[in-house]
C-alpha cells in the first residue's frame, strides 16, 4: 500500500453539471470534510467567476464543517463560524482529494495543475484541491441565517429528490406557464438541479413531448393532472438511477458510445427508440439554445 493515496472526483463537461454529478461530488467530499477543520486554506488567485469574499482564506481557517449538503447544483458547507461556504463547479470545475495518510484509493490524474486555484488542508488528513480551467466556478461565504435570501437561492425551485416534491408541487410551479415543458424543467426557478440531460430523459420516461406547453400538466386551478404524476415519477427515477451509477458527466470519453448505454434518448439522435412496441427514431431539436432529444412517436 502506498504511503499516500489520491482520489480524484472530476466533472469535465461541455455544460453545467446537473444534480446527480453534484450529489456524487458531495458524497465523495463528505467523509473528508464533514466534521473536519480547515487547518490551512490557500487561494492561488483572487477570483473564479467572481472575486472571492474578503479575507476568504482567513475566515475559513480554523473553522469546522458542521454539515456538507447540496442545494440544486450547489455544494453548501455549514461552518462552526455560523457562516456557510457556497461552492459551484461551473463548466469545468473538479475536486481532487489527496490523502496524507495511507489509503486504499489511487486514480491517475492529468497534469493540468496550473488550474489548481483553491486548496483546503483539512484536519481529516485530506488536502482538497479545486481545479477549474475555465474559472466559471464559484466560492462564496455567507452568514448561514441569510442563506435563503442569497441571490443564488432566493428564487431556486423545489428539490426534485426531496420527500415533499410531488405532483401537486410540480403542478403549482407549472400552472399558467406558456413555455415548453422542456424549457420549464430546465429552469432552476421551477426545479432545482434538473438540467438539459435529465430533463430530456425524464420526459421520455413520462412519455411526454418536450414541445408540450408546461401548463398542460396542471388544471386551471393548479391541481395536478395524471401527466404531472407521471413526470414526477420519471424525474425521481432518472435522477436516482444517475446518482447510483455515479453520474458520469456529459462530454467525458466517447459521448455517443456512453449515451448508447446510459441514456434512453440523450445524445441518441438517429437511433431507434428503445421501447419495444415503438418504431420511432430519436430526434434532436434545439430549445432555449440547448439540444433536446426525444422520440416523436411515443412522446406526445
Amino acid at each position: 500500500m502506498p504511503a499516500s493515496a489520491t482520489l480524484t472526483i472530476s466533472i469535465s463537461s461541455h455544460s453545467l453539471p446537473e444534480l446527480p454529478e453534484v450529489e456524487n461530488v458531495r458524497r465523495a467530499l463528505q467523509p473528508v470534510m464533514e466534521g473536519a477543520r480547515f487547518e490551512k486554506v490557500v487561494a492561488h488567485r483572487p477570483d473564479l467567476r467572481v472575486a472571492f469574499p474578503a479575507r476568504f482564506a482567513t475566515r475559513l481557517t480554523g473553522e469546522t464543517v458542521l454539515r456538507l449538503r447540496r442545494r440544486g447544483k450547489y455544494l453548501v458547507a455549514d461552518l462552526s463560524s455560523h457562516e456557510t461556504l457556497l461552492m459551484h463547479l461551473g463548466m469545468s470545475g473538479s475536486f481532487r482529494i489527496d490523502f496524507t495518510t495511507p489509503g486504499s484509493f489511487h486514480y491517475p490524474r492529468g497534469a493540468a495543475r496550473a488550474h489548481d486555484h483553491v486548496v483546503f488542508h483539512m484536519s481529516s488528513g485530506a488536502k482538497i484541491t479545486f481545479n477549474d480551467p475555465r474559472r466559471f466556478g464559484l466560492m462564496d461565504l455567507i452568514a448561514t441565517e441569510m442563506l435563503p435570501e442569497h441571490r443564488v437561492f432566493r428564487f431556486l425551485g423545489p428539490e426534485p429528490l426531496a420527500a415533499e416534491f410531488d405532483a401537486a408541487v410540480l403542478a403549482r410551479v407549472a400552472r399558467g406557464k406558456k413555455t415548453t415543458l422542456k424549457a420549464a424543467l430546465s429552469d432552476q426557478r421551477v426545479i432545482a438541479g434538473l438540467g438539459n440531460i435529465y430533463a430530456s430523459e425524464a420526459l421520455y420516461h413520462a412519455r411526454l413531448s418536450p414541445l408540450r406547453r408546461a401548463s398542460t400538466i396542471a388544471t386551471r386551478g393548479g391541481t395536478p393532472r395524471d401527466t404531472a404524476r407521471r413526470l414526477v415519477a420519471a424525474i425521481r427515477k432518472v435522477l436516482n438511477e444517475a446518482v447510483e451509477r455515479g453520474a458520469a458527466p456529459e462530454g467525458g470519453g466517447d459521448a455517443g458510445a456512453d449515451a448508447a448505454h446510459r441514456f434512453s434518448v440523450y445524445d441518441r439522435e438517429g437511433r431507434r427508440c428503445r421501447r419495444r412496441a415503438c418504431r420511432g427514431v430519436i430526434r434532436r431539436i434545439v430549445q432555449t439554445g440547448r439540444s433536446t432529444f426525444y422520440c416523436p412517436v411515443c412522446q406526445v
